[in-house]
């Protein structure tokens, strides 16, 4: 499978690569990354073949979409999402601890005007006329809001065509399920619900959007850390991983070891086997990140690798795999 190919979102225009460059990190998720770094990992993504780019208000409160605008405008042909349910106003930062760097307090707002307000001011930051994919950001505590106003909202401006397809995007599958049934959505985006630890996307979101032809974007491959490097100390889902977790995936490792297959590598194909996925998200905060993720998506698995992870029980047999 091509990493690099366009795939289209449910019946929309849009088209994203299977692998796309996750922009939280350039906003300063848990450390600080400098305006050349941030600009050098969007460069080098671009050149291994990278064209579909997400990020959010919330990721550096507006930094992340001001260097994505900078990095991005005068090039031709890329897919750019950003989220709407969260706003910037001037301020200290109130956002957790993860974010380094910042400019402004964030606020809810998943009303009718401020998901309209909300999408107007992420086009001034990025400096671009337009974003292709808007995405309601993490609505867990705002499932009412979110049916009765953000999405008449996000449905106003797919028709305006300000914005080519309407998605939302959480760390959970059973709420994204609920709005799949609405029939107005084009695509999710799954975070760490659909990785080779967790498959729990598997029982209510993945079938339902492949029979209604909804497409899944896939974030949080690597579960945070663990699946990158199952090593003491490692995270998943952004906690210290359980002693069970990290042996789970430390045994995952010796077994794509026997095939010279680095785990990340498996971890980040593993979500492209399911037919309702259409990318995977992956954030980069260098360009030797973005080198690496490209590598990555680019390994040959041999299915014996998946078979043998099956065997083993580290993996249902019954799971799609690429």
């Amino acid at each position: 499978m091509d990493p690099f190919a366009r795939v289209p979102l449910g019946g929309t225009e849009v088209t994203v690569t299977r692998l796309g460059m996750g922009l939280a990190p350039i906003g300063g998720l848990y450390s600080a990354v400098g305006d050349r770094t941030a600009a050098a990992a969007v460069d080098e993504a671009w050149r291994r073949g990278v064209r579909f780019f997400d990020t959010a208000p919330l990721y550096g409160a507006g930094l992340s979409e001001r260097r994505a605008g900078s990095a991005l405008r005068g090039r031709d042909c890329f897919t750019l999402a950003t989220k709407v349910g969260r706003r910037i106003f001037p301020g200290d930062p109130e956002t957790p601890g993860i974010w380094a760097e910042g400019g402004g307090d964030i606020s809810w707002d998943f009303s009718f005007e401020g998901v309209r307000a909300s999408h107007r001011e992420s086009l001034e930051r990025l400096g671009l006329d337009r974003v292709d994919l808007l995405h309601l950001h993490d609505p867990d505590d705002h499932f009412d809001q979110a049916m009765t106003e953000a999405l008449p909202a996000l449905r106003s401006l797919k028709r305006e065509k300000t914005i080519g397809a309407i998605s939302a995007g959480m760390n959970q599958s059973a709420m994204l399920t609920a709005f799949a049934g609405t029939g107005h959505f084009d695509c999710f985006l799954l975070a760490g619900r659909y990785s080779l630890l967790d498959q729990s996307g598997l029982a209510d979101l993945l079938p339902e959007c492949h029979r209604r032809g909804i497409s899944v974007i896939v974030g949080g491959v690597y579960n945070s850390g663990v699946l990158a490097a199952p090593v003491p100390g490692a995270t998943y889902d952004y906690q210290p991983a359980p002693p069970k977790i990290l042996a789970r995936a430390q045994a995952m490792e010796q077994i794509c070891d026997r095939y010279d297959v680095p785990l990340r590598a498996a971890a980040l194909q593993f979500p492209l086997g399911h037919p309702a996925v259409a990318s995977v998200l992956v954030g980069m905060r260098s360009p030797e990140e973005a080198a690496d993720a490209a590598a990555m998506a680019s390994v040959k698995i041999p299915g014996g690798l998946w078979r043998d992870l099956a065997a083993a029980w580290l993996l249902d047999p019954e799971v799609p795999v690429p």
